[in-house]
C-alpha cells in the first residue's frame, strides 16, 4: 500500500497574517525603522548630544553640518533626537515589562486562589487605582526624587493595576474549567498548574495588553521628562526634548516639533502594530480569516456553471429543481457548494448537494461528524461565518426565489421569520444575561409590530405551548435556571415565535437523555402536524430519523450519497456507507447481532479523492470507485444511491 505524503499545512503564518493586515505591516515597519536606529546609533557618525556651541544656537534644519538644527545652546538635534529615542524606547519597553511581569502575577494568584486571597490582593489593587494614575505617579517620582530611572518605577508602578485586574478576569474564566480540575485530579501541585494550564492560556492576553499599552508607558516617560522629573540635563529623551522646545516655541518651532513628531510616529506605529499582533493571537483570524464574520456569507458563484449531473439530484432523467418546483417543495437546494478558504487551502465542505423539502414535511440529513450536514445547513440563509467561509455554487429556492440573489435586509427578514433553527446547544446560544420571556420577546418583536405586553403574552403562550410547566413564571428565569429539556423547548419555542414555513434543526436531541429526546421529538411532530410547518432535521442517528423523517438523505465528504423515503433507506440500504450507520445502531432484542464499526476515517475535505470518497473504507469497492466522479443515480420510487455497486435493493 502506498502512503501518501504528509501534505503541508497551508494555513498562513504569523509573518504571512501580518503583511496581509497593511496597518499592521506599516506600523511594524516603521517601529523596526526606529529600533535599528537606536540599536545603531552608538555607531553612527553623530556629533556628541551633550556637546554646546553657543555660536550656533538656533540654527534651522538643513543647515551646514546639523540636518534637524540646533537648539538653543547649539546642540546637534539629529544627535538628540536619536539618543533620545533610544532612552525613551528603553524606559517604555522596561516599564511594561515591569508592570507586565508584577501585575500578571497578581492577577493570576488572586484569581487562581481567590477567596481571601484574591480579596486582599484586589483591594489593595483597587486603592491605587482610587488615585489618578498621573498624579500618583508625580507623588511617586516626588518622593523618590526626579531622575529617569525613578520615573520608570512611577509609570509601572501606576499601570500594574491595569495588568492585574485584566489578567485576574481572564484567570477567574479559566480556574474552573475542566482541564484545570483533571490536572488537580493528576496530582499536579499549585505552582506546576499554575505555570503549565494557566499562565499558557492567559500569556496571549498578557501579550496583546503588553503590546498596547507600550506606547501608552512612551507617552507617560515623556510627560514626567516635560515636566522635568524624568531625564535631568543634560541627558536628553524626547519628553525633556519636548520641554526644552516648549519655551522657544514662537521663535523656534523645529524644536518642539521634531521631537513631537518622533513621539507621534514611534506611538501610532506600536499601537498599528499592537493591533496586528492582537489579530494574530486570535485563533479565528490566526486561521486564516483577517476580518470579523460578515452578517451574509459571501457568494462568489463565478466559477459555477450550473448543476454538474453528479451532483444535480437527477431521477428519473427530470432535473432536481423542476421536480421539486412540481411537487409544491418550500424549499429546494441545488448543487450547494460551500468553502472555507484557509490561506492556500480550500476546504470544500459541500460539494453539490441537491434535495428539496416538501410543505408540512420532514426531511432528515444524516452522517457521521465532518460529512457537511451542518455546513450545509448553515448555508441555506447565508449563516456560514465569512470569512473564511463562501458559498462557490448552487442555488436555494425559498418559495420560487433564490437566497444567494437576494439583498441582506431581504435576508434578516427571512431568518427568524419564514424559516427558522433550533441549534444543537441551547445553552450556548441562548443569551445568559436575559430572562427566556424577554429572549422570545424580542425574536417576536424583530419580525412583528407589537407592544412589549402583547409580546410577552405570547412569548407565555409559546412556553405554554412547547410543554413547560407553570410558563407564566418560567418566563423570568434565565437559561441556567432551566434544565438541558427545558432549554432545548425554549430554543423550539423561539423558532415558532413567527410561525416559520421552514425549521431547520441542527441535532437538537444530541445532548439530552433519552426520556427528554423522546418528549422532543413528539413535541416537534405534534408541532409539525398542527401548524403544517416543514422541518430539516439534522442527526446521526438513524433511530431519530426512524421516529420523525418521511424522507432522508445520507451525506458523506460533503456530498449526498443516498436518498429515498425513510422506509427504503432503513430497510433496503443501497450505498454501503448507509448499511454500515444503521449497523452501528443497536436493537433492542437482538442480543447475537454484532455491531461493528465503520473502519477508517474520512477523508480530509482539503484532500478529497478522485471518485468515489468512500472506497478507502468499503469492502465492496473496485478500481472503477477511483476512476472519476460518480453520479448519484435513481433505483425507482425516488430512491437514489451514488454508487457503482450497490447493495441489492428489493422495492415494494
Amino acid at each position: 500500500m502506498t502512503i501518501k505524503p504528509r501534505k503541508r499545512s497551508a494555513r498562513p503564518s504569523a509573518l504571512k497574517l501580518l503583511a496581509r493586515n497593511h496597518l499592521a505591516l506599516m506600523g511594524a515597519v516603521i517601529f523596526a525603522g526606529v529600533i535599528i536606529l537606536a540599536l545603531i546609533t552608538p555607531w553612527l557618525p553623530l556629533v556628541n548630544p551633550d556637546a554646546t556651541d553657543p555660536a550656533n544656537r538656533l540654527l534651522p534644519p538643513l543647515s551646514d553640518g546639523h540636518f534637524l538644527g540646533t537648539d538653543h545652546l547649539g546642540r546637534d538635534l539629529l544627535s538628540r533626537l536619536l539618543w533620545g529615542t533610544r532612552v525613551s524606547l528603553a524606559v517604555g519597553i522596561s516599564a511594561s515589562l515591569f508592570a507586565a511581569f508584577f501585575g500578571s502575577a497578581i492577577g493570576i494568584i488572586s484569581g487562581y486562589f481567590g477567596g481571601r486571597t484574591d480579596n486582599i490582593m484586589m483591594r489593595g489593587i483597587d486603592m491605587v487605582m482610587a488615585f489618578p494614575y498621573i498624579l500618583l505617579a508625580l507623588a511617586i517620582v516626588a518622593a523618590l526624587g526626579p531622575g529617569l530611572m525613578n520615573a520608570l518605577y512611577a509609570i509601572a508602578v501606576v499601570n500594574i493595576p491595569f495588568f492585574a485586574r485584566n489578567i485576574r478576569g481572564v484567570t477567574v474564566g479559566i480556574v474552573h474549567r475542566e482541564f484545570v480540575d483533571s490536572a488537580r485530579l493528576s496530582g499536579k501541585g499549585h505552582i506546576r498548574i499554575l505555570l503549565s494550564e494557566i499562565l499558557p492560556n492567559v500569556m496571549p492576553v498578557i501579550v496583546i495588553t503588553m503590546s498596547t499599552t507600550v506606547g501608552w508607558m512612551i507617552l507617560e516617560t515623556a510627560g514626567l521628562s516635560f515636566l522635568g522629573l524624568g531625564a535631568q540635563p543634560p541627558q536628553a529623551d524626547l519628553g525633556s526634548m519636548l520641554g526644552e522646545g516648549r519655551k522657544l516655541i514662537t521663535t523656534a518651532l523645529h524644536l518642539s516639533a521634531i521631537p513631537g513628531g518622533m513621539i507621534f510616529v514611534l506611538v501610532m506605529s506600536i499601537n498599528l502594530l499592537g493591533d496586528g499582533i492582537r489579530d494574530i493571537l486570535d485563533p479565528r483570524l490566526k486561521s486564516g480569516a483577517l476580518a470579523r464574520p460578515a452578517p451574509v456569507t459571501r457568494i462568489d458563484r463565478s466559477t459555477w456553471d450550473g448543476p454538474a449531473h453528479a451532483g444535480s439530484g437527477h431521477v428519473n432523467g427530470q432535473p432536481g429543481a423542476k421536480r421539486d418546483a412540481e411537487k409544491g417543495a418550500i424549499l429546494s437546494v441545488e448543487d450547494l457548494r460551500t468553502e472555507f478558504v484557509l490561506g492556500d487551502d480550500v476546504y470544500k465542505a459541500v460539494g453539490g448537494v441537491s434535495f428539496h423539502v416538501g410543505r408540512n414535511e420532514c426531511v432528515g440529513l444524516v452522517g457521521e461528524s465532518g460529512s457537511g450536514k451542518s455546513v450545509t445547513a448553515l448555508s441555506l440563509l447565508g449563516l456560514v461565518a465569512s470569512p473564511p467561509g463562501t458559498i462557490a455554487g448552487g442555488r436555494v429556492m425559498l418559495d420560487g426565489r433564490d437566497v444567494f440573489d437576494m439583498h441582506e435586509q431581504e435576508i434578516r427578514a427571512i431568518r427568524g421569520g419564514r424559516a427558522a433553527y433550533v441549534f444543537q446547544d441551547p445553552l450556548s446560544t441562548l443569551h445568559p444575561l436575559f430572562s427566556v420571556g424577554d429572549q422570545l420577546v424580542e425574536a417576536i418583536r424583530a419580525h412583528n409590530r407589537v407592544s412589549y405586553k402583547e409580546a410577552w403574552q405570547k412569548a407565555v403562550e409559546l412556553l405554554r405551548m412547547v410543554r413547560i410547566p407553570n410558563p407564566e413564571k418560567r418566563a423570568d428565569s434565565y437559561p441556567h435556571q432551566l434544565s438541558g429539556g427545558m432549554r432545548q423547548r425554549v430554543g423550539i419555542a423561539m423558532a415558532l415565535a413567527n410561525e416559520p414555513e421552514l425549521i431547520i434543526a441542527d441535532e437538537p436531541t444530541t445532548a439530552l437523555d433519552v426520556t427528554v429526546q423522546a418528549q422532543i421529538l413528539k413535541l416537534m411532530n405534534n408541532l409539525r402536524e398542527q401548524h403544517g410547518t416543514s422541518v430539516l432535521f439534522i442527526t446521526h442517528d438513524f433511530g431519530v430519523v426512524s421516529e420523525i423523517c418521511d424522507r432522508v438523505a445520507v451525506m458523506y465528504a460533503g456530498q449526498i450519497v443516498e436518498m429515498g423515503t425513510t422506509q427504503q433507506v432503513l430497510e433496503n440500504p443501497a450505498h454501503p456507507y448507509t448499511k454500515r450507520l444503521i449497523d452501528c445502531v443497536p436493537r433492542l432484542g437482538e442480543t447475537a447481532r454484532e455491531i461493528a464499526a465503520i473502519p477508517g476515517l474520512p477523508p480530509a475535505v482539503n484532500d478529497l479523492p478522485v471518485g468515489c470518497a468512500f472506497a478507502d473504507r468499503c469492502d465492496r469497492a473496485a478500481d472503477a470507485c477511483r476512476a472519476g466522479a460518480i453520479d448519484l443515480d435513481p433505483l425507482g420510487d425516488g430512491h437514489a444511491v451514488r454508487c457503482i455497486k450497490p447493495m441489492e435493493v428489493r422495492h415494494a
